[in-house]
């Protein structure tokens, strides 16, 4: 067993990212209330960092 913790990858939890886990993004959806479709076209749009992506999805619910 490895025990060199040096060698993990660093995540970032403060952003989504629409290409290695698509079940983030569908978490992130559920977690809205919208498609995974419209939360990769917010990613596209505006970036992946997730507080921003929050208050999108918050100015498109109180547009409807």
């Amino acid at each position: 067993m490895n025990e060199n913790k040096g060698n993990q990858a660093y995540v970032d939890r403060g952003r989504l990212s629409s290409i290695d886990a698509f079940y983030e993004l569908e978490r992130f959806a559920r977690e809205n209330c919208i498609s995974p479709s419209q939360v990769s076209k917010l990613i596209k749009k505006i970036g992946n960092d997730r507080l921003t992506l929050t208050k999108a999805v918050k100015k498109l619910r109180d547009r409807h």
